[in-house]
């Protein structure tokens, strides 16, 4: 194969990548999930994790040890 093709091959694939995008965003625009976007970043939250609060961390830092084999003081 030619160098040219590798081109070609190339800007047809960002072609089609594009192309996806356009349609995607059109299709979400048509739908009605751009209009309140508020709304939907909330609607994860409910009664056990409340807006604001974290209650829950990842990931979960661990005692360090002063010298390796010897463990930490609690």
């Amino acid at each position: 194969m030619e160098w040219n093709h590798y081109i070609l091959f190339g800007i047809f694939s960002a072609c089609l990548f594009f192309g996806g995008g356009a349609y995607a965003l059109v299709w979400a625009w048509k739908n009605g999930q751009l209009t309140n976007m508020s709304q939907g970043a909330c609607s994860i939250f409910d009664e056990d994790e409340p807006q604001g609060e974290v209650t829950d961390k990842f990931p979960v830092r661990r005692k360090r040890r002063k010298f390796r084999g010897q463990p930490t003081e609690e």
